[in-house]
């Protein structure tokens, strides 16, 4: 076994290697680019070295760096982790050159693997069926989009090397074809430096389910069963469980068997994913799934297999990369229980689940499930990476008992400084359709109006929020009473009052002291006050996390414009700091409701800005390219007089 291992990885990600690699004496070496200087991978590792500036192509992505860091420091293996290098051949074999054990498939599988048309062909070929579609060289938009039309709409346009939802539009009518194409390549471009697309139909109720797969290099080939990870939105997976709900044994042994067949047909070593598409509009069906793609590393969603498992798959990953064959056949193994993973994200749903950036001023867990975190209290989030904040893993012995102890403990998950997607989560995994089973890759959107509410201003939280003001208060020192925040009255009671900017308004929060504390109490009437925690943000407003929720109240101050809580209405403005891939108006043009107006590129996607209403583009501020802050004018709109004027 390897005595030094490098993670070529971050965050969670490097966290979770790390855990396994040190139970097993394993010494470990982090690296780090400038924005995660005093990140927790960093301080947690028992080595680290600097690669490279913030952008991961010049840090997480530069091959040399990672290579060198591994040399000075005696390093005899990298783990790419499952992210950035993982799926690279160029990585393993610049490894392999170096004389270091890469942690992961050898470059053959990798190449088969990466590019999806030629997987899908290779697949087609070993038996193994695959989705109808495009995966032809030409790449002209023509030729695109006359296959689009002959396979039938609605179809999907996939980046070839694509993953993550990164470089995926759904198109339905051909009217909208090019344009999708454009933003498909784009981001594919951006994300895996190759814009080249296939075409596949789209399934009307498709499940999404993967197999997890493990090789040795002694020819051995298992799998560890499957993953449904249909609850997704913009193609990304945001709530995974194993096994998948509704999975007859006999189409688990199909599909399972098809999945051997894939690693096997490319020489497979390592920790692996085939992902399926399953039709379930009319149940899941043992004839009616198809190959999508394979994953060659280690999925995010892993901790749910080692739950029914029982197993630590980075452990099977070192022992394999060793040299040693599987640990068990496959007649050792079963399936125990159900597990249910959340992602937890710095994203706001109610702004279009646009990804949050800030200094995470409170973070709390919950004990009584698994969280795999990156991020600790102090720390912030950046526009550089991936949003997540943590995974959450719930296991128990019936899927409706792991639904409900991870929507119990993502309730009790407390997060401030960023908007966060808690509140949605625990309302997906408690939505009766989830419960029972109901779902696929169009749960989110059918259920939006459920999952996504604006967080509610009870009385119970105004309460709490005004008992944290009224505690956190620091005493004054000397003996001045007028310095002294204890209410103190000549006549009647002794009373504070707290005030609070709730929805617009002013409200008054009263808390009456009495031998028990304070009592608060609204407009005359005791209210028993929210069991939440609470924080003080940079700006001084207060934020109470509760039920998943986390309400930010600030503080009334009579003497600010009241216009300052509303927005300008005659410009857009940039909601998070990225780069203008896109403008798409000119001055004097008119524009119609959410009728595109640039395209804001940040935190690896690609965010559309719309226009609000009818009106007139008086300038653009903007060019493609432009590296903007949040809050950077895009465009502004002309005022047009009335025409009664």
């Amino acid at each position: 076994m390897f005595a030094k291992l490098l993670i070529a990885n971050r965050g969670e990600i490097a966290l979770r290697v790390m855990r396994t690699a040190r139970r097993m004496g394993i010494a470990t070496v982090a690296v780090y680019s400038d924005a995660d200087a005093n990140a927790a991978h960093v301080a947690e590792a028992d080595e680290a070295v600097h690669i490279g500036p913030a952008p991961a192509a010049q840090s997480y992505l530069n091959v040399a760096a990672i290579i060198a860091a591994a040399r000075q420091t005696g390093a005899q293996a990298i783990h790419p982790g499952y992210g950035f290098l993982s799926e690279k051949a160029e990585f393993a074999e610049a490894c392999a050159a170096a004389g270091i054990v890469f942690v992961g498939p050898p470059a053959s599988a990798i190449r088969a693997m990466g590019l999806k048309d030629r997987a899908k062909a290779l697949m087609a070929k070993a038996g193994v069926p695959v989705v109808p579609g495009y995966l032809g060289d030409d790449q002209s938009a023509d030729r695109l989009a006359e296959e689009a039309a002959r396979i039938g709409w609605p179809v999907l346009i996939k980046a070839v090397a694509g993953g993550g939802g990164k470089g995926m539009r759904k198109v339905e009518r051909a009217q909208d074809f090019a344009a999708a194409l454009d933003g498909a390549r784009r981001e594919a471009k951006a994300a895996f430096g190759d814009d080249r697309v296939l075409i596949e139909k789209y399934v009307a109720r498709p499940r999404h389910i993967e197999v997890q797969i493990f090789g040795d290099s002694h020819g051995h080939v298992v799998h560890l069963f499957e993953r449904d990870c249909s609850l997704q939105r913009r193609h990304q997976k945001v709530i995974e469980e194993a096994p998948a709900p509704g999975m007859s044994q006999a189409m688990r042994r199909k599909m399972s068997e098809a999945a051997v067949k894939t690693a096997k047909a490319v020489n497979y070593t390592g920790a692996g994913t085939v992902e399926f598409i399953a039709d379930a509009s009319e149940g899941l069906k043992a004839d009616r799934f198809w190959f999508m793609e394979m994953n060659t590393r280690l999925q995010v969603e892993h901790p749910v297999t080692e739950a029914i498992t029982g197993l630590d798959l980075v452990e099977w990953q070192l022992r394999v990369a060793a040299g040693e064959p599987l640990p068990r056949t496959q007649e050792q193994l079963s399936i125990n229980g159900h597990a249910i993973e959340a992602r937890l994200c710095a994203e706001d749903p109610q702004k279009g689940f646009l990804p949050s950036i800030g200094r995470l001023v409170h973070l709390k867990f919950p004990d009584d499930v698994r969280v795999d975190f990156g991020v600790r209290q102090g720390d912030e989030v950046t526009v550089h990476y991936d949003p997540m904040i943590a995974k959450l893993i719930a296991h128990d012995a019936t899927r409706e008992g792991a639904a409900a102890k991870l929507a119990r403990a993502i309730r009790h998950t407390e997060v401030a400084g960023v908007a966060t997607n808690a509140a949605f989560l625990a309302r997906a995994l408690s939505h009766p359709d989830f419960v029972k089973g109901d779902v696929d890759t169009g749960f989110i959107g059918r259920h939006s109006a459920d999952l996504v509410r604006p967080p509610e201003i009870t009385n119970g939280v105004l309460a709490r929020a005004a008992l944290f003001v009224a505690e956190s208060r620091p005493h004054a020192p000397g003996y001045d009473p007028w310095d002294v925040h204890d209410g103190f009255r000549l006549t009647g009671a002794a009373k504070e009052i707290v005030e609070f900017l709730a929805d617009g308004r002013k409200t008054a929060v009263e808390l009456l002291h009495t031998s028990d504390g304070r009592e608060p109490a609204i407009g005359g009437t005791p209210v028993e006050p929210a069991h939440a925690a609470a924080a003080r943000m940079p700006n001084g407003d207060i934020a109470v996390m509760c039920d998943g929720e986390t309400v930010i109240l600030p503080l009334y101050d009579p003497f600010a414009g009241a216009e300052a809580a509303g927005a300008a209405t005659d410009r857009i403005t940039t909601p998070m700091p990225g780069r203008i891939v896109q403008v798409l108006v000119k001055p004097g043009e008119r524009v119609t409701p959410r009728q595109p107006l640039a395209v804001l590129e940040a935190m690896k996607m690609e965010h559309t800005l719309y226009a609000p209403a009818d009106a007139l583009v008086a300038t653009v501020d903007v060019s493609p390219g432009d590296q903007v802050l949040e809050g950077a004018v895009v465009v502004r709109f002309a005022k047009e007089k009335s025409a009664a004027a």
